[in-house]
């Protein structure tokens, strides 16, 4: 009796712990199962965003500079590009991670448009600027059309519908 009472407590003493970690300020629960599962991560963490605005349409606001901070950058910045960069980091990657739009796009993380999936960014091109100047996340493929998660968008965190001839790049991140 004494050794079943002594392997029970070892195993229950030295099993591996269940808990799922938080991730940042989010509060998510993870689950580190798959590729599949962080992309659902990323989509929940950053749906928990939306609604948040600048303060006063200057690109600030305490989440505002909280995303733009992660970037390194203070308030007054474009910050759609931090605010992925915000979310990925609370899904727990360390890319992205950069404040311009463009870095969000080498040629080896860019994927055919028509194979997007959750938590892949989109990049739109500005014919103003001549480069990727608006970018977000993929939230699903709706036939030729994507819904999106987006910041710096109309002064705030918001779900839009994108049709794919818009957007002028997509990028895979989660390393699939």
């Amino acid at each position: 009796m004494s050794k079943v009472l002594s392997d029970e407590f070892f195993a229950s003493f030295f099993a591996e712990k269940k808990e799922e970690p938080r991730h940042g300020s989010s509060g998510i629960r993870a689950n580190h199962s798959g590729k599949e599962d962080k992309r659902n991560l990323i989509i929940q963490i950053a749906s928990k965003e939306l609604g948040t605005h600048e303060a006063t349409s200057n690109n600030d606001g305490p989440r505002i500079e909280q995303y733009l901070r992660y970037t390194n950058l203070g308030k007054g910045y474009e910050w759609c590009a931090a605010f992925v960069s915000w979310v990925y980091g609370q899904a727990g990657l360390l890319q992205p991670r950069n404040p311009w739009s463009p870095a969000l796009f080498p040629k080896a993380r860019q994927i055919d448009k028509v194979k997007a999936m959750p938590a892949d960014v989109f990049g739109i091109y500005g014919v103003k600027a001549k480069r990727i100047n608006h970018v977000g996340l993929v939230k699903k493929m709706s036939k030729d059309y994507l819904v999106t998660i987006e910041g710096n968008s109309n002064d705030r965190v918001e779900c839009r519908r994108r049709h794919l001839r818009t957007i002028y790049a997509i990028a895979n991140w989660v390393n699939e």
